[in-house]
């Protein structure tokens, strides 16, 4: 008989099939391919420092849409909860093919817990963007956002762990108190060469909510990571 943290990780797996079934009905759609890397480093104990850098093709794969440079911090405060500190530069290509530049700060917090064979992660951020600071109207003004993610691996000591995620995006200086504009639901699997090397293979799909026009991409994701 199936324990019932198995029988979890089958209901998750149910769930994301249903979403990734979900008819789009008049909104965009769009192919993507994301890539990432990623260092990290141990300072002193209970503390590293991670850096990273992402660039995301859109438009069906056909051009860079988003580039991503990050820098932060994360302390391991006991073996279920770590906090983070990162800063993060942005370009984000425009409708007039023109980069927007931006700056984001962002806290995690960050819960695990073990219920063999399954790891739960649950993370809390919160950031705040600045985009265009000078150069537009409306630029240097920022947007805070509410970001909890929820995700089940498979924890099964072996190099191969595959992996299920769910993500809403709150925008906390919205009229709709509680709302979410976006939602992210991931499956895939991350393949651990050593202790020091890991790659990471996923899909998902990524819907938005609540804006006058919707989109909803389909993007296959690949990220290579490094543990010094």
């Amino acid at each position: 008989m199936l324990s019932k943290s198995v029988r979890l990780f089958v209901f998750s797996v149910v769930i994301f099939v249903l979403f990734c079934d979900t008819p789009v009905i008049c909104q965009d759609q769009d192919a993507q391919l994301w890539t990432s890397l990623s260092i990290e480093a141990k300072l002193v104990k209970k503390l590293s420092a991670n850096v990273s850098q992402e660039l995301r093709f859109n438009e069906n794969m056909t051009e860079a849409g988003t580039i991503y440079s990050d820098i932060g911090l994360e302390y391991k405060i006991n073996k279920y909860f770590q906090v983070a500190v990162n800063y993060r530069f942005v370009e984000k290509r425009r409708k007039d093919n023109y980069y927007s530049f931006r700056q984001r700060m962002y806290v995690d917090i960050k819960y695990e817990k073990k219920l063999k064979p399954i790891k739960i992660q649950l993370r809390c951020r919160i950031q705040d963007e600045y985009a265009d600071i000078g150069r537009d109207s409306d630029g240097g003004i920022a947007e805070y956002y509410l970001r909890n993610k929820f995700s089940l691996k498979w924890d099964t000591e072996k190099p191969i762990t595959p992996y299920l995620s769910v993500e809403l995006f709150t925008p906390l200086n919205s009229p709709w108190y509680g709302a979410f504009d976006n939602i992210r639901a991931a499956t895939g699997i991350e393949y651990a060469f050593s202790k020091h090397h890991k790659i990471d293979v996923f899909y998902m799909i990524q819907k938005e909510f609540n804006v006058s026009r919707p989109e909803t991409d389909f993007v296959v994701g690949l990220g290579y990571s490094f543990k010094l």
